[in-house]
């Protein structure tokens, strides 16, 4: 069994979406003086890899808690869009992979932008799906679509349409992953086990590609 770990390291100085918490991790007590180490852990709900819950932006939209353990695992297939040309991803990109696609339970979009992760380049003129191509995937069935990118919408968008498409189908969005290459193009499950959180609207995930 081949485990490819796609998620960033949660860090003090790690980027942040514009406007969410920083994380801080502050030592609470130390060998020294207590006889044991703890840390002071404080995060945002949409911190690094992250998985959006429909109750993110969605009124009356389920969160993370009220679904199966088991929803966030399944069979998954990564499409190769790195050579996308435009800052939107059509459905003439997805479509030739339609058969695949529909028998998966994950899709994960690889447009290879992982590699700004830590510029300020990451946060600008990244690719996201076309409306279009998002009501597109709405339509297969499909439990989730992650992406190695901030968001699923760009970057000056107000009205957040994609991620209103996707979660208003009961589907999790997951963001920030990365290692998404390392994947063949299907045939692998993918893992992204958000925490345990109360009425969660989104939670950090340690996020996994598994291959036989």
């Amino acid at each position: 069994m081949r485990v490819v770990d796609l998620s960033h390291p949660i860090t003090a100085d790690m980027p942040v979406y514009p406007g969410d918490p920083l994380p801080s991790l502050d030592v609470a007590s130390t060998l020294a003086g207590a006889g044991y180490v703890t840390r002071r852990i404080t995060l945002g709900s949409h911190t690094g890899t992250h998985m959006d819950g429909p109750a993110h932006m969605i009124a009356g939209g389920r969160t993370l808690d009220a679904y199966p353990v088991g929803h966030f695992i399944g069979s998954a297939a990564v499409l190769d869009l790195t050579a996308c040309v435009g800052p939107t991803i059509e459905p003439a990109a997805l479509l030739p992979h339609q058969a695949v696609i529909a028998g998966c339970a994950f899709l994960l979009l690889n447009t290879g932008w992982h590699r700004h992760w830590g510029e300020a380049s990451y946060f600008v003129d990244y690719p996201v799906l076309s409306v279009d191509a998002a009501l597109w995937l709405a339509g297969l069935g499909l439990r989730g679509i992650g992406v190695d990118t901030v968001s699923v919408d760009a970057g000056d968008a107000t009205d957040y349409v994609v991620h209103r498409v996707l979660l208003g189908h009961d589907m999790v969005i997951v963001e920030n992953l990365t290692n998404l290459g390392s994947l063949s193009d299907a045939g692998f499950t993918f893992a992204a086990f958000p925490l345990r959180i109360d009425c969660a609207d989104g939670s950090p995930v340690r996020a996994v590609g598994i291959s036989p």
